[in-house]
Parts: C-alpha cells; sequence; structure tokens
C-alpha cells in the first residue's frame, strides 16, 4: 500500500473517527484504525464492536492494499506534521512509513485481517431524510437519555417508525424529550430500535445542515451515511417502556413563558439549592409566576416574571437543572408550558401552541418533585 495525501485533510479524517476507538479494548486490534487505499480512495475505520466508522476520502493512490495502525499514536503524529502533504507506505511486515519533507516516521501495524469486519448493508429496509432535520429531532432528545447503566435500555435513543412518522425519544425516567416527522417509508413499514447514546454522538457530529442522509435498519443493527461517511452500531436490546403512558393528554392550564428571561431566572434561583435538595418551587399566580428556593445551609431566593396565566394559584416544584436542560434544548422566544397540578409531569414545547399540546414536537416532560412544607 503506498498513497499520498495532504495532512490537512488526513488529520480531519482521524479527526472524525478517533472517538470510536475502545479505550480499553477486549482485543489489541480495536486501538487501531483500519486503514484501505483502492481506487483512488482512502478508507478509514474504526470500531469498538459496539459503534463502527468508516469514511471515504479522495487520495493519490500510488500502490492499493490495506493495513492497521495504532489509533492513539497515528492521530498525535498527524496533528504534529507541519507539512502539506504525507506519503504513507506500508510493507508486508505490517511496518508503515510516513514521509513528511524531510521527516521520516515507521509505525508498526497489525495484520488487517484481524481487524472486525462491518455488516453489509445490501439487503437492509433503508430511508432518506434531511441531515439538517435529523440533526435537530436527535439534539432536542439526545440530552435526556439516562447516564446511569442501572436502567440499560434508557441508556440510548429510541427510534420508533409507524404510519410514515419517525419519532425520536430520549428519557431517564425523571425528564423525557420525544420529537416526531414524518417520513417516506412504506405505511405498514414499522421498527423500534434502541440506539446507544455513543452512536448517536458520532452520528450527531457528522450531520451537517446540507444534503441528506440514509438510515438503514437491520434486526439489531442500524447504520447511518452522509458526507462520505457511515456510523453503523449495534442497537440496545430490551423493553424500552411506554412513553405514552408518561405523557398526560390533559393539561389544562396552558401558558407561555419568555425563555431567556426565564433560563436566567432559574440560574439566579437554583444558587440557592444543594444537590440534595435540588427543587424550585413555582407558583403561578393572576398574571406572575414565582420561583422560590431555600435551603438552610445557604439562604433563600425569590424571583418573579409576568405571565399569561389566569386561574387559582398553583404551586410545583421542578429540578432547575431539568428545567433548565430543555429550555437550552428549545430555540424560539417563547415556550408553552402545559400543567395539571401539583403532582402530574409538566409538558413543554418549544414556541405558540395552539392544539392538544401532547401531540407537539418537540414535547418535553417533567417530572414534579415534593413540594417541601416551608
Amino acid at each position: 500500500m503506498k498513497f499520498v495525501i495532504s495532512t490537512q485533510e488526513l488529520n480531519a479524517l482521524i479527526s472524525q473517527i478517533q472517538n470510536v476507538v475502545a479505550l480499553k479494548p477486549t482485543i489489541p486490534i480495536l486501538s487501531s484504525f483500519l486503514i484501505e487505499a483502492a481506487n483512488d480512495e482512502l478508507i478509514l475505520t474504526a470500531t469498538d464492536l459496539t459503534v463502527g466508522v468508516r469514511c471515504y476520502t479522495e487520495a493519490k493512490i500510488l500502490e492499493e492494499g490495506a493495513t492497521t495502525l495504532p489509533a492513539k499514536r497515528l492521530s498525535q503524529l498527524i496533528r504534529e506534521l507541519t507539512t502539506v502533504n504525507v506519503e504513507i507506505s506500508s510493507n508486508t511486515n505490517e511496518v508503515t512509513t510516513l514521509v513528511a519533507g524531510t521527516s521520516r516516521f515507521k509505525l508498526n501495524g497489525m495484520n488487517k485481517n484481524d481487524f472486525p469486519s462491518l455488516p453489509d448493508l445490501t439487503n437492509t429496509h433503508s430511508f432518506q431524510i434531511k441531515q439538517s432535520v435529523l440533526k435537530d429531532l436527535l439534539y432536542r432528545t439526545s440530552f435526556a437519555v439516562s447516564k446511569e447503566d442501572n436502567r440499560y435500555v434508557l441508556t440510548g435513543v429510541l427510534m420508533q417508525i409507524a404510519q410514515g412518522q419517525l419519532i425520536f425519544v430520549g428519557t431517564d425516567g425523571k425528564r423525557l424529550a420525544r420529537t416526531i416527522t414524518a417520513v417516506h417509508t412504506p405505511p405498514e413499514f414499522s421498527s423500534q430500535s434502541i440506539i446507544p447514546l455513543k452512536a448517536v454522538d458520532e452520528i450527531l457530529k457528522n450531520l451537517t445542515e446540507e444534503g441528506e442522509a440514509k438510515i438503514s435498519i437491520m434486526s439489531d443493527k442500524i447504520a447511518v451515511e452522509m458526507n462520505q461517511t457511515r456510523i453503523l452500531t449495534k442497537l440496545l436490546s430490551g423493553d424500552y417502556p411506554d412513553i405514552n403512558r408518561v405523557v398526560p393528554d390533559q393539561a389544562d392550564k396552558i401558558m407561555s413563558l419568555h425563555r431567556e428571561e426565564l433560563m436566567a431566572l432559574l440560574r439566579q434561583v437554583s444558587l440557592f439549592t444543594v444537590d440534595h435538595h435540588h427543587s424550585v418551587r413555582f407558583t403561578f399566580m393572576d398574571g406572575e409566576l414565582k420561583l422560590t428556593a431555600n435551603t438552610m445551609e445557604i439562604g433563600e431566593g425569590h424571583v418573579g416574571m409576568p405571565v399569561n396565566y389566569h386561574g387559582v394559584k398553583l404551586e410545583i416544584a421542578f429540578n432547575p437543572g431539568f428545567f433548565l436542560d430543555i429550555l437550552r434544548h428549545c430555540k424560539e422566544e417563547t415556550v408553552t408550558l402545559g400543567l395539571i397540578d401539583a403532582y402530574n409531569p409538566g409538558l413543554l414545547t418549544d414556541g405558540q401552541h395552539t392544539g392538544p399540546l401532547h401531540q407537539a414536537s418537540p414535547l418535553f416532560v417533567i417530572m414534579p418533585m415534593r413540594l417541601s412544607e416551608d
């Protein structure tokens, strides 16, 4: 194998796949990149046996072939090179020579046949979606995924396809985020997949605002292809909770809130909470919302803002960190909040919403906390 490539381009290619490399691999070759040169194209692959990423780019191929190289060492070396181009060649003993100007380096690799092969995608169900749409759907749901392994299925994003709709859901049991869009699939086709968060992060990193992405679905894996990059991941196994039982469909107290103002007030008042009592009281009165937090260790904070609420006084407590997370993943000037009482989840959506709130997309659900008796 022998090829010449722009150092900058190779560095960009490596940065696309290096996060997938296992930190403590179960087999040594997983700490390496697979490098293939063929048909005027350079292909780099990395996998940890759960998530695999393959990137393609044009290169000046002088001799076709393939090898593997230690990922960390190669990425550090390429990052330090100052020449415009680098020439890379490997021999039959898996020794690769890198020539950059007057500098010359040799890296020992492993046999390419030991590198795990990524599955073939020829017999899969696939569909196209705009990259900008997919990026928005995943961005608005993946933040709510559980970071704790004790509820394994909640450590991934649920992807459902049913009746021409594509639905993404992320939840950790205390808050939930759901997005819905139309998708061009046969009306009778349906599927349910739980995508690991690591794979979702890699997909988000590679999506742009232009062009389309292709999603291919298998029984235990999915692949996403965009911008000369293919990300393939095993799916999490298990039964995802029935989200329809979590989302209240009768939120009768609906109000609009100025997003930036509410975020500023929540940041202020949350300074008066502590980890074991991370709760802010929301008090809705005629035309006004008051936010209150007090703890023995710190003191108390009281802030307020106007709101289009008209009715009996309503008090409910929320985790301010979770509420802020939701507001950060909204984009409009206002959000719409729907409540029932102090004991049922709150519903939020981005912008003004006139229809039934439980049908909105994006939809955010946040569980209330116990009201303290102060």
